[in-house]
């Protein structure tokens, strides 16, 4: 068994993606102003191979890909972009293994989840892997053993940290609800069924043998969905939520799901929203005292994030707007009410 809560009380974090294209510094920062729960940045601005898909593609067992025009398709053999994407990862491992040298804590790195991965990643013919059946179980099969891989590797370059996985899954709803489009754009893919897809995310859950949280910056996040398929953790943007969602926010609380809560606007565009900390986790409160949550629990049960990713932002905001999150998770220890 493992601590499904290695980050402990008052926690904040990051999404994952940073601006910028500078390693070296961005993860000296991250590690400098997170210290309950650092994270591996994303540097999406250095080209492909750097996104977030792209990153998970390079990681794929036996699975080659390739850019197209329309994104990231299935390659019969290895090529430029898969290594470039493998190279960065590289990278970015080398550098976090430098600046964590007697460093011990929780430590979070993520992959691409498996439904928003099948709905990008296109099969030879232009069309998304989750619309064949076979295509989408041979690529929860590999994610499941690069969840396991990643984690190993942590643990290997980084002896002290208690990995956490987090899968980013915002087309999930997409998959579930029938709504990603096929290469014309004339027509979507069939929805998959809730069971397959609960199923998937278990095996890939199961396989990574240590928390993981799930995110997902879209509205309607099943929350219920999540928690049966053993997700510790949701990440979800605040200001989508609906009040018709609070129960179900409230039963995943008391089963014990971490809700890491996007409070913050990832684009930087208005700086006004740093100015306190206490305003910024009012929605927080909110959300507890709707369905009559315990304010005990909080703490506990809630890490502060920005709302998604921060590769949008100038590095001065992200720098910021991490702190801020910082600052918000222990105001809304000292006061959850």
């Amino acid at each position: 068994m493992f601590d499904a809560r290695p980050w402990g009380p008052a926690a904040a974090t990051g999404i994952g993606s940073m601006p910028g294209t500078d390693v070296r510094e961005t993860a000296r920062m991250v590690l400098e102003t997170l210290p309950a729960l650092p994270f591996l940045p994303e540097l999406p601005a250095r080209g492909p191979g750097a996104d977030m898909i792209g990153r998970t593609i390079g990681l794929l067992p036996d699975l080659h890909a390739r850019v197209e025009p329309s994104g990231w398709r299935v390659a019969d053999r290895p090529g430029r972009d898969s290594r470039r994407a493998r190279d960065r990862l590289s990278e970015d491992l080398d550098t976090l293994e430098e600046f964590t040298q007697g460093w011990s804590g929780a430590l979070k790195v993520s992959l691409v989840g498996p439904w928003t991965l099948a709905a990008a990643l296109e099969r030879r013919n232009g069309e998304a892997m989750v619309g064949d059946h076979g295509a989408r179980r041979d690529l929860v099969a590999a994610l499941a053993e690069t969840a396991g891989d990643i984690v190993a590797t942590v643990r290997r370059r980084v002896p002290g940290a208690k990995p956490v996985l987090q899968l980013d899954e915002p087309s999930l709803v997409a998959v579930l609800r029938g709504r990603v489009p096929t290469a014309s754009g004339y027509r979507t893919h069939r929805a998959v069924d809730r069971q397959e897809v609960e199923e998937g995310l278990r095996r890939v859950i199961d396989a990574a043998g240590v928390p993981v949280v799930a995110h997902s910056c879209a509205p309607e996040v099943p929350f219920a969905l999540l928690r049966r398929a053993g997700a510790h953790g949701v990440s979800f943007d605040l200001s989508l939520l609906t009040e018709g969602e609070y129960d179900a926010v409230a039963e995943s609380v008391e089963a014990g799901t971490t809700l890491f809560v996007g409070v913050l606007p990832g684009d930087g565009a208005d700086p006004a929203v740093l100015s306190d900390p206490g305003a910024t986790v009012m929605g927080v409160r909110s959300l507890w005292r709707g369905p009559g949550l315990s304010p005990a629990l909080l703490p506990e049960s809630v890490v502060v994030t920005p709302a998604c990713g921060l590769a949008g932002a100038s590095p001065a905001y992200a720098r910021a707007a991490l702190a801020h999150c910082v600052r918000a998770a222990r105001s809304l220890a000292d006061n959850p009410e």
